[in-house]
């Protein structure tokens, strides 16, 4: 499939409001898929931050999960600039993670998230003082730069199997990126999952991300699940794990009922 050529158009729901939106970051036009409740107003909001894999089917049903939780859900398109997809000219795994990451860098997507979180708050049936965040695997990785001192009026956030660290190919500089310098900076309540049997993002890099944010005196839970491998909360994935992908996404909702509802 060419590179420019778009997903399909959102799914209808009856009782949502869901679509593309469109929102200004810096001079450039970004995208986002949304949802809320049909008719809904005063209502707390999210930011999703996706896998490098972008707004996948799967993706755009979490976000309407969560609008059918009574959220207006925002999920980012990381590749609005290139036409809405991932880098496709690669010959392995590796080699496509590392492309998708050269072209979604914490530099670029920082900025985008608090835009996309911006656009929200500024929404008419939002309350602009109950927007929260959350991200998965490399977006989970790029929502804790920006939590980490660089967000603005976020009231908690919630990382599936986020990456703490960036390797030095993977970067422009050819340097290394460890998030965790700036972790002590964490400037809301935050919650973690990772699966004790992950094999792109190793449990012990997920402990020693928390171990920073905990620095920062914020209230923070982390929970691990027996069993569970990368990206398992993705029902639509080979290493979806039920049992772990259920128990994390009710402890979701209970966090974010806490702070934003």
């Amino acid at each position: 499939m060419p590179e420019h050529i778009l997903p399909l158009p959102p799914k209808w729901e009856k009782d949502l409001d869901c679509g593309w939106a469109v929102f200004k970051s810096g001079k450039d036009a970004i995208r986002g898929y949304f949802a809320k409740p049909r008719g809904g107003g005063d209502l707390p909001a999210l930011v999703m931050s996706p896998e490098n894999l972008g707004v996948i089917e799967h993706r755009q049903d979490v976000t309407r999960r969560l609008a059918k939780a009574g959220y207006a859900a925002l999920t980012l398109d990381p590749y609005s600039r290139i036409g809405g997809q991932s880098p496709r000219d690669f010959k392995s795994h590796e080699e496509r993670r590392i492309k998708a990451t050269l072209v979604t860098p914490d530099e670029q997507m920082v900025p985008d998230l608090q835009a996309a979180a911006d656009y929200l708050a500024g929404l008419p049936e939002v309350d602009a003082d109950r927007v929260g965040a959350i991200g998965y695997c490399s977006g989970g990785g790029t929502l804790y730069s920006w939590i980490c001192g660089r967000s603005r009026n976020l009231k908690a956030a919630v990382v599936y199997y986020g990456a703490p660290r960036v390797q030095a190919e993977a970067r422009a500089d050819g340097k290394p990126l460890d998030r965790a310098v700036d972790g002590h900076k964490l400037q809301c309540p935050i919650l973690i999952h990772h699966g004790e049997a992950d094999r792109s993002v190793p449990l012990e890099a997920a402990k020693h991300m928390v171990e920073a944010l905990k620095k920062s005196g914020k209230p923070l839970e982390f929970h691990t699940y027996p069993g569970a491998d990368h990206a398992y909360h993705d029902d639509s994935h080979p290493q979806y794990h039920q049992d772990a992908a259920v128990q994390s996404w009710q402890r979701t909702l209970d966090f974010f009922a806490r702070f934003l509802k």
